[in-house]
């Protein structure tokens, strides 16, 4: 039996398109606040500087607010190296996040049945060249 699945071929494309899981240095380009019930998120769009064969693509993920997840906006905000005196009193100015630079890693989740963009861990900029996939790969020299 055949059958014909319209759009079959072209999801090969769209996945050749995507940014893989990885380690990449990022500049915030936009920072925006969504008030949820239970869950307030930042959505954050990245520009990726490095590697260099990822210049210019942005990725787009989101950093959870609540209390039982602000350990990670926390993490992101002193490795990009947000204003410590406004982190010291718990302010975030969205005009201020934008242009901070560090390095994320990133997968990718389905959550019932939709793809995201998950930022896992994050890193100071400084940190790039130990921290770059073209570094991963060599062995450690004692």
């Amino acid at each position: 039996m055949k059958r014909q699945l319209t759009g079959l071929n072209a999801a090969n494309h769209y996945l050749t398109g995507q940014i893989p899981d990885g380690i990449y240095l990022v500049s915030v380009r936009k920072a925006r606040f969504h008030r949820q019930a239970r869950k307030p998120y930042y959505t954050l769009d990245v520009v990726i500087t490095e590697p260099v064969r990822f210049v210019d693509r942005v990725m787009s993920s989101r950093i959870y607010c609540n209390q039982r997840a602000l350990w990670k906006m926390n993490w992101f905000l002193r490795d990009f190296a947000y204003d410590s005196d406004l982190l010291e009193r718990d302010e975030i100015d969205e005009k201020r996040l934008i242009g901070l630079h560090g390095v994320v890693k990133v997968s990718r989740i389905v959550f019932d049945g939709t793809p995201f963009l998950r930022f896992d861990g994050f890193a100071p900029a400084e940190k790039w060249q130990e921290l770059s996939p073209a570094n991963l790969d060599r062995p450690l020299v004692p």
